[in-house]
């Protein structure tokens, strides 16, 4: 049975021929691309079940964003954030979580230059 022709590379400026899409090289860059930006984080590798328990508890406590509210606004939550991240010492205690809409969220992290 004869095989298939061997197709040029997708990678841009690759010259190399591949049965595949990607050359063995490429193909490996574009995967580790592909984990990286394109699928995100997972968070369930990155808190568990036992954060969700919290986060749950938190948010059945103060079920609008908190700095909303200062402003007199009323914007459900959608996230929790720790006050002092946990890769900084922080907790999960309820006196270091903040319940925030995305918006005030994104504005915090964007103000301490992790995002």
């Amino acid at each position: 049975m004869p095989y298939k022709p061997k197709r040029p590379c997708r990678y841009p400026g690759c010259p190399r021929l591949t049965d595949g899409t990607y050359c063995e090289e490429h193909a490996k860059l574009v995967r580790r691309h592909y984990e990286q930006f394109t699928r995100g984080y997972s968070t369930s590798k990155r808190y568990g079940r036992a954060w969700k328990k919290i986060r749950d508890r938190y948010v059945r406590k103060h079920p609008l964003c908190e700095q909303c509210l200062k402003e007199g606004r009323y914007v459900a939550v959608e996230e929790v954030h720790h006050i002092i991240p946990l890769s900084e010492g922080g907790t999960n205690d309820e006196s270091n979580l903040m319940s925030l809409c995305h918006s005030c969220h994104e504005k915090i992290h964007k103000g301490r230059g992790d995002r």
